[in-house]
Parts: C-alpha cells; structure tokens; sequence
C-alpha cells in the first residue's frame, strides 16, 4: 500500500476532523474574500452581506461525508435564501454547492445524489433568470438565461459524473473488503468444521481400537486365569494371544496418533510403550503402514476365533478392491459388531460374518445366537453402534442393528460400492464357477 493509500484510509477513519480541519482552512480564505469583493462583483446587496453568507455556506461541509444528505441540504438551503434575498452569486463561497453536489454523490443513497442533481440544474436555471431579471432587457435575460443554464448544469453534470466515478470505486473497494472479511470468516469456519470432523474420526478410530483389543484382552485374560490351575498350557496360549493383541492395538494406536505429530522427534518418540528407551524407526515407517482394509476381515476374524469365540466368515461373491477409506470402514463395522458380541453375547455364542459382494452395493451381516439383545438392553448406552452409522453415513451406507428372529442379534450394514470392471472370458473362466468361500469356526478353549 503506497502513501497515497494510507492517506485515504486515514482521512475515511477521521472524516469529520479532516473536513473539519479544511472547511476552517478554506473559510479563512473565502471569507475575508467575499467581504473585501470590488462592489462591481457583488450582484446584490453590500459585501457585507457576501461575507455572512459565505460563512453560511461554508458551516455545513464539515459533516459532508459523515452526514452527506443533511450537509447536501443545508448549503442548497442556503444558495437558495441568499439568492431569494436578492444576492444572486457570492464568490468564491457558491462553489460550495459543488462540494456539497459531490460529496453526497459520493456518500449519500442514490435517490439523495439524483435529487441533487436535479435541483442543481434547477439551481443553474433559477440563476440565469435573475441575472436575466436584473439586465431589464429580453433579449438580455434570454442570453443569461441559456449562458447561465448551459455553462451551469456543463459545470453540475461534470460534478456529478466524476462524483459517480468515485462512488463505483468505493463500491467496488466496500464490496472487496466484504468479500475478504466473509472469506476470512468462511475460512475460520471451515477449520472449524475440519477440526471437529478430524476430532470425531480420531475418537471413532480410537474407540475401535481400544474396546476391541481390550474385549479380546479381557476374554483371553479371564480364560487364563481359570485354566491356570488345570491347563498351563492354555494359560499360556492365552497370555501369547493377550500379548499379541496388545501389540497390534499399540501399533494401531501409534499409527493413528502419529498424524498428530509433525516428525518423529516429538515428545515419546524415542520412548516404547514402557517407557524405556528404543533404537528410532526409519522415517515415516510406522506412520506410512496401511490401515486396515475390506480384504483384512480373515485376520480379524482369526484373530477374534483365537479369542475362544465361534465365528464363521462366509463371502459371496467376487471381492475387489475398494477406496481406502471404505474399505477400513467396512473392516471397522465388523470389528465394533464382534467387539459387541464379546462384551454382550455371553458364554459361547455361535458367530457369522456374512460378506456380499453385489454389483454397486456390499453387504455386511454380523449374526450371533447369544443373548445379546437381553444385554444391550441392560447395559448402558455406548458409542459403538453410534460411531458405526457415523462411518456408514460418510459413504451412504446404513448400518440396522437389533435382535435377531430366534434369539440372538444382528447387525446389518449396506454400502454403496463402484461397479465392478467388465470382465472377460478369461476372467469368468477364471473364477472356476464359484462366487462363494466360507471359513468354517473353530473352537478352541482358552
């Protein structure tokens, strides 16, 4: 921004004391002016006279840009009176009606400057009369009168156009300036929005996790103790399958957070999880491994089969690949169902994960036998089945849960999917015929 610039934005900051301070400036000019005029410039009474009204002329300007309309009014008021008086021109002080015709061009609405307008002409008008008036001759008043009109409204029609100028530009600056201040807004906005929704993606990811890891933990845990005393062997398999299910959760979990973080020098990065000190991984190791995806539902549900529980994995039709963050949808909404049946099924649920791959859709249905309807009821409300709908509804999906007929329950989430490509001959042929693959459960006591 040059000096000019500055200078304007600081005379619109303090309008009233910068016309304030030039209206004084150009009264101790005119004034005196107007008083010391040669008699045979001053068209009607003394120059006494011209002195005073010049004043008045003058006294309104002040407020020409923070009252444009009033200020517009009061000098044309004035112009008006001192030539009803008989004191047809005052010089230089009528060049006020100018200053006034501008400013409110400029800072007034638009019916003030139109009416301006219209009455300076009027104004220019009116004067050609009178000085028609004062010659006495016909012939004389019809020349004032054209002279007077002509060189008068060129004058006012001058004004006013350049007035219009300089509001088109004030205009266009008000509406830049709106257009940044509502830009600026909108962008504090969207963070806004953005850190919330990447608040409530975290905290789902989270939730994930951890009730995941810790229901598998909790059942592993359970079954080791009792089976220490009868079984080592099994205490043992579930202590290895506690200890592998609590490094993937930390795995996950460093995965997860270490978005947060701008490197991996921050704070606990040099630290494992036990807080001992560990040789730094390669950069952008643990932060780059992919997330879980649609084709790593076998691992999850080998690895909630080794927990003791009885679940069956059947998939119908051909799998493909799917968006990253669909897929991890699709193995989360899994995840957080046999999470659920952990927690709630009771003793020795018998599970199903059905996976249907349609043309445009996938199915995903997590069925149990237990007695998890009677348990949800009872227990308080989690945020489970809550983060499920929030993941189906970012890619129009639906998630339905609730019991199932004969007992049990069931979750049932849907999906819209891309089509699958064309596939030829080869591909069809390659299939063998067969759509369907079904991983039997086993059961294994902890």
């Amino acid at each position: 921004m040059g000096w000019y610039e500055r200078l304007g934005r600081w005379s619109d900051e303090h309008r009233f004391g910068v016309d304030l301070a030039a209206t004084l400036v150009v009264a101790a000019v005119v004034v005196p002016a107007a008083a010391a005029a040669p008699v045979e410039m001053v068209v009607g009474p003394s120059p006494g006279w011209a002195a005073i009204w010049a004043a008045l002329l003058l006294a309104p300007l002040p407020w020409r840009r923070v009252r444009p309309v009033a200020s517009a009014v009061a000098v044309f008021v004035v112009a008006l009176a001192h030539m009803l008086t008989g004191l047809l021109v005052v010089l230089p002080a009528d060049f006020a009606v100018l200053v006034a015709l501008f400013s409110v061009t400029v800072y007034g609405p638009r019916w003030a400057h139109r009416t301006a307008i219209v009455a300076s002409l009027l104004g220019a008008f009116a004067l050609g009369v009178g000085l028609g008036l004062q010659a006495g001759n016909s012939a004389d008043m019809a020349i004032m009168v054209f002279f007077s009109t002509a060189f008068g409204g060129t004058l006012f029609l001058a004004v006013w156009a350049f007035g219009l100028l300089r509001r088109s530009r004030r205009e266009t600056l008000d509406a830049l300036r709106d257009r940044a201040r509502r830009l600026e807004i909108e962008r504090d906005q969207q963070a806004q929005i953005a850190t919330a929704a990447e608040r409530s993606r975290i905290a789902r990811e989270m939730h994930d996790i951890v009730a995941h890891s810790l229901s598998v933990i909790i059942a592993q845990a359970d079954g080791g103790r009792y089976a220490a005393t009868a079984d080592p062997e099994a205490a043992t398999r579930a202590l290895s399958t506690v200890s592998d299910t609590g490094r993937a959760a930390l795995a996950d979990m460093r995965r997860l957070l270490g978005v947060l973080r701008s490197g991996g020098d921050g704070p606990g990065a040099a630290e494992d999880g036990a807080g001992a000190p560990r040789a730094p991984a390669p950069a952008g190791e643990a932060d780059r491994s992919p997330q879980p995806a649609s084709g790593d539902l076998e691992s999850l549900v080998a690895q909630v089969r080794a927990s003791g529980l009885r679940v069956s994995l059947v998939r119908i039709g051909t799998a493909r690949q799917l968006p990253p963050g669909a897929g991890l949808t699709v193995y989360r909404v899994c995840q957080e169902a046999l999470t659920n049946v952990l927690k709630h099924a009771g003793p020795d649920p018998a599970v199903t994960v059905v996976v249907r791959w349609k043309v445009d859709t996938l199915h995903l249905e997590v069925d149990d036998d237990g007695r998890g309807a009677s348990a949800r009821a009872e227990s308080s409300p989690g945020f489970g089945l809550l983060g499920m709908r929030e993941r189906a509804a970012i890619f129009g999906g639906t998630i339905t849960a609730g019991p199932r007929p004969g007992g049990g329950f069931r979750v049932r989430f849907t999906m819209p999917i891309p089509p699958a490509p064309p596939r030829g001959p080869a591909a069809v042929a390659d299939d063998g015929g067969s759509g369907m693959m079904s991983t039997p459960p086993a059961r294994q006591e902890p």
